[in-house]
């Protein structure tokens, strides 16, 4: 199968990539999300692409570049819907954090067998005490929330499915820009009057990191497919697997860049932790690695003793 992108999705990806490079450099990135920035988004169409004719594999091309940039913001929540939206998951028991809950104008509430959205200001919540992991995803916390609001068209299970192919994608963009980063670093920054890159230690951590990066897009460019196309089948497996080598894509890129990058990694004014610490938190969205490990194991066949 040929994962190429063809000449579309080229000038797709070069179009989005332009949007986040101009709109989103990184001293606006770091002041965190608002309703501009959503309001930019959606007048390019990135949250209107299912309703504009594009595919589930377009979609993945345009969330891989708003991971590259670091975009803030509910993006994957805000998908298909034309108010600000964020999500808040009822499965969980006791209370819960809510992502951006005073910067949007509705929440999606998710639970085993129902979705529903209500308004934000009627979700009964308080400053969380925690310091948010990631700076730039404010949180709140949230208490036990009721099953009422206005029920959503679109089933559980395709919810979570869009929820984690997106952000699967997004965490194909911020494992590619990491390498990009670690990789630039490396030829720049001596060491014995020599560029850290030629160490055989870096390359061999760049080239893994390069590695990580390609192997999570292939597979979460074949899991939009596989939403593209129902007959194809294995939607489920195809999903957890894209899920969760982007996930971890992410992470390990995030880990590997911050050694490239040593000392200056842990540095406030590096960007490196911002993609880390976005990563960490993407990394538990729909699913953790746990989870879709579990999920990609179930649909395995099993073998048996003769």
């Amino acid at each position: 199968m040929n994962f190429d992108l063809s000449d579309d999705q080229v000038a797709l990806r070069d179009g989005i990539r332009s949007l986040v490079e101009g709109r989103f450099p990184m001293d606006r990135v770091r002041r965190g999300f608002d309703s501009t920035a959503h309001a930019e988004l959606a007048e390019a169409g990135v949250f209107s692409l299912r309703a504009d004719g594009f595919s589930w594999t377009d979609a993945a091309v345009v969330y891989e570049e708003l991971g590259r940039g670091l975009v803030p913001g509910p993006l994957v929540w805000c998908f298909g819907r034309e108010r600000i939206t964020t999500g808040l998951d009822a499965t969980l028991a006791g209370s819960a954090l809510v992502e951006f809950l005073r910067l949007v104008d509705d929440v999606i509430i998710v639970g085993d067998d129902f979705a529903a959205v209500v308004a934000a200001d009627e979700i009964a919540a308080g400053e969380a005490e925690e310091w948010p992991l990631d700076p730039l995803t404010p949180v709140w916390r949230s208490g036990p929330q009721d099953t009422g609001g206005a029920r959503l068209d679109e089933s559980v299970e395709d919810l979570r499915a869009r929820g984690a192919l997106l952000t699967a994608a997004y965490c194909v963009g911020m494992a590619d820009r990491l390498t990009e980063m670690a990789v630039a670093y490396a030829l720049e920054r001596e060491q014995f009057d020599r560029p850290i890159g030629s160490f055989q230690a870096v390359k061999h951590i760049c080239a893994d990191m390069a590695v990580r990066a390609e192997l999570a897009r292939v597979a979460t460019h074949a899991a939009a497919c596989v939403l593209d196309d129902a007959e194809v089948g294995g939607r489920a497996r195809a999903l957890a697997g894209a899920k969760l080598l982007a996930g971890e894509a992410a992470v390990l890129n995030g880990r590997s860049a911050t050694q490239v990058y040593g000392g200056m990694g842990f540095t406030w004014e590096v960007d490196v932790h911002l993609y880390l610490k976005r990563a960490w938190v993407l990394e538990t969205q729909f699913g953790g690695a746990d989870h879709h490990a579990d999920a990609v194991a179930a649909t395995m066949p099993t073998a048996t003793n003769p």
